[in-house]
């Protein structure tokens, strides 16, 4: 019975030692998983902080484009505008002077 007692305790010491052994293992696995996970991590925020300046550029050229747009818009407006001002003054001005030739005739012959 003591030989049996004997096998059981070193299965069990067995199963124990083996068991740290997994379980060092996957500690050794995890620490591996973490330090690969940083280093992506690094890399990654490396890429995207090599690629600011392209990107930074690329809005930069959206925006001056938009710019370049909206001044043209206001451009075209701004000489619409000014047709439109120059038309009603040619009127007026023709009315006035309509109205001028008028009131000079009047008063001649009054």
């Amino acid at each position: 019975m003591s030989e049996e007692i004997e096998d059981e305790l070193q299965r069990l010491l067995d199963t124990e030692l083996q068991a740290e052994a997994l379980v060092r293992e996957a500690e050794l696995k995890r620490e591996k998983m973490i330090r690969q996970a940083r280093a992506d991590a690094r890399s990654a925020e490396q890429q995207f902080e090599a690629r600011l300046p392209e990107l930074r550029a690329s809005f930069m050229e959206k925006a001056e484009e938009r710019a370049v747009q909206a001044v043209a818009e206001l451009a075209r407006r701004y000489e619409e505008r000014r047709a439109q001002l120059r038309s009603q003054a040619k009127s007026r001005e023709d009315d006035a002077v309509k109205a001028a030739v008028e009131l000079l005739l009047d008063t001649e012959r009054g």
